[in-house]
């Protein structure tokens, strides 16, 4: 097999709330054919070094509803920060492309309105845009929204934990089906008990909850891409079509490329050669 001829091109690949730089991996080896480099970041809090509460891996997970997150300090800043430090290190690709997927929207927009000299195109992977809306949970709540599944995933208090947390290791066989629906429901199941078991509890509330606002003249300008989720039943299509609209009437010099998908929240499980064909384009 012959040796892929680098494209210049470098994807850096912003995961969403409660997965990781791993949900990547897959559609990273798929780049890598065509001669695409990419890194993927772990946000704060997220990943095999996220802290995770005391109780979660013991018999009968004492303590989950409860417990405070030790995320619960993390913020918009630091995510973004992340990102930003990951895109100072590529610069020296020809083009380079971040790609946001669901929650990492956030960090991602807020890094490249900071510096937007250091991305070429963005890529929003049915996620969080707050061009027409600063906070993710401004656009959960709409109407457009309302077939979303997910919120009896939800433990305890947000506000009281600091974090919106998930069980993804409940023993309860209900909870665990209805967490595949929400996100995998296109996933073999056999390959989601292993997607799941690798998913970090916490989300840390800043994400969801901290305005990022936009500028014309940082944000704005740069090329940005849509990637449209047809069967997402976390972000609901016509949720992701809301966030479109307004981003597009809000900064209307520079709309919105958009491309739909088939399938569900998480194309990273069920269909990544697809997906990294999709980004390829």
């Amino acid at each position: 097999m012959k040796n892929a001829t680098p494209t210049g091109t470098v994807f850096v690949l912003v995961h969403g709330a409660w997965h990781s730089s791993g949900q990547w991996a897959a559609t990273q080896r798929a780049l890598a054919g065509p001669g695409a480099a990419s890194v993927a970041v772990d946000l704060p809090g997220h990943g095999f070094d996220a802290p995770l509460p005391t109780g979660y891996l013991l018999p009968g997970q004492p303590g989950l509803p409860t417990e405070r997150s030790r995320l619960a300090t993390l913020t918009m800043d630091h995510c973004a920060e992340a990102v930003l430090n990951v895109l100072r290190r590529v610069r020296h690709h020809r083009t380079v492309v971040l790609v946001a997927h669901s929650a990492g929207g956030g960090p991602a927009s807020l890094a490249a309105e900071r510096a937007p000299e250091l991305v070429d195109r963005i890529v929003y992977l049915s996620a969080f845009v707050p061009g027409g809306r600063p906070r993710f949970v401004d656009y959960l709540s709409t109407p457009e929204n309302a077939t979303a599944r997910g919120r009896s995933l939800h433990l305890g208090d947000p506000d009281a934990l600091g974090a919106i947390r998930i069980n993804p290791l409940s023993p309860d066989p209900a909870y665990i089906d209805e967490l595949r629906e929400t996100h995998y429901h296109d996933t073999p199941r056999n390959r989601f008990d292993r997607w799941r078991s690798a998913l970090s509890p916490d989300l840390p509330l800043a994400i969801p909850t901290t305005p990022v606002t936009l500028t014309a003249a940082r944000w704005g300008r740069i090329p940005r891409t849509f990637l449209r989720c047809a069967e997402d039943r976390a972000l609901a299509p016509a949720a992701q079509d809301l966030m479109i609209a307004e981003a597009d009437r809000a900064f209307p010099d520079n709309p919105f490329t958009v491309h739909t998908l088939p399938g569900s929240h998480s194309p990273f499980a069920a269909r990544p050669t697809e997906l990294a064909a999709a980004l390829a384009r």
